[in-house]
């Protein structure tokens, strides 16, 4: 059951990717990054608040929102930092590079989680569970050469590095949340309350210093319906996510792959919708990436 719903969580992944793209295009990052989180956060308000007065109700349709010790918000202000680290990087990123090249280099996240599931909770990978996994790292570094007929010189352009650096965090993150849901017993809609506040915190207070005082970036800033859209889709993606993560049986290095089939979303639908270049010679590197997938679900 839990693949399904990982799979449950690449497809909402996958369309709150197309809808990042929109609306971060000739847009400052961080107020679209407090958009975003402060949509899911709006969303997921009224189970918080029913929670507190209507219980019995939240807690019959899946969704009580319960109350934490001050430790536990502790750790999960620690994710809001991670995430909102890797979600600055990879904004500002998204900004400057096609999508075909930022999402299948954020593929290469469950390499990162593969290893640290390894060393810090000693899942045991077999043969084909390694094939997948080098596939999927061989395909990133063809998607490399793709990218320099585009005029982007991996070696050289800061943005790649950025968006490297956003994978690595996503990974970091993707592995701290098997912790906080099965050790800490956190089930994902209070998770995802709590993590939206602080995060939409931690940016008011980067706002504060680079958008909120400057007249002209506010007024070229551009409301789209975009912004609200990425918020309540991340929220179903992490809803569906950490579902799963609470099945004692899942593989957080299995369940990290098996979100990068939101890729074919990306790729092929985000192609034609922004004319991004090279698309066919996308599709050789999008192939090893599925295949690599492919040998992880079928091991």
């Amino acid at each position: 059951m839990w693949m399904y719903l990982g799979l449950l969580a690449a497809l909402f992944l996958g369309l709150h990717n197309l809808c990042k793209k929109h609306a971060v295009q000739g847009n400052e990052v961080f107020p679209v990054l407090l958009g975003t989180i402060g949509s899911g956060f709006l969303a997921l308000l009224p189970f918080s608040i029913l929670s507190s007065y209507f219980p019995e109700l939240t807690q019959q349709i899946g969704f009580h929102i319960t109350e934490i010790s001050w430790k536990t918000h502790g750790y999960i202000f620690i994710k809001s930092m991670i995430m909102a680290s890797s979600w600055v990087l990879a904004y500002q990123a998204l900004k400057h590079l096609p999508i075909t090249i930022v999402t299948p280099i954020r593929s290469a996240g469950p390499f990162f989680t593969f290893i640290g599931a390894i060393l810090i909770y000693q899942e045991k990978p077999n043969f084909l569970q390694w094939i997948g996994f080098f596939l999927i790292i061989l395909s990133v570094l063809l998607y490399s050469r793709i990218g320099k007929k585009e005029g982007i010189n991996f070696k050289r352009n800061k943005w790649i590095f950025a968006i490297i650096g956003a994978t690595f965090l996503g990974a970091s993150s993707g592995l701290y949340d098997k912790f906080l849901i099965q050790n800490l017993a956190l089930n994902p809609q209070t998770l995802q309350f709590w993590f939206c506040w602080y995060s939409v915190l931690i940016l008011l207070i980067i706002l504060s210093l680079t958008w909120f005082p400057y007249r002209q970036k506010r007024i070229e800033f551009k409301w789209r319906w975009s912004i609200p859209a990425v918020g309540v889709l991340l929220q179903a993606a992490d809803y569906f996510y950490f579902k799963a993560l609470q099945d004692p049986e899942a593989l957080i290095m299995l369940l990290s792959a098996i979100k990068r089939s939101q890729i074919l979303i990306a790729v092929v639908i985000g192609g034609l919708v922004f004319k991004e270049k090279n698309k066919r010679k996308k599709l050789i590197p999008l192939f090893g990436i599925l295949l690599g997938v492919f040998f992880i679900l079928y091991s």
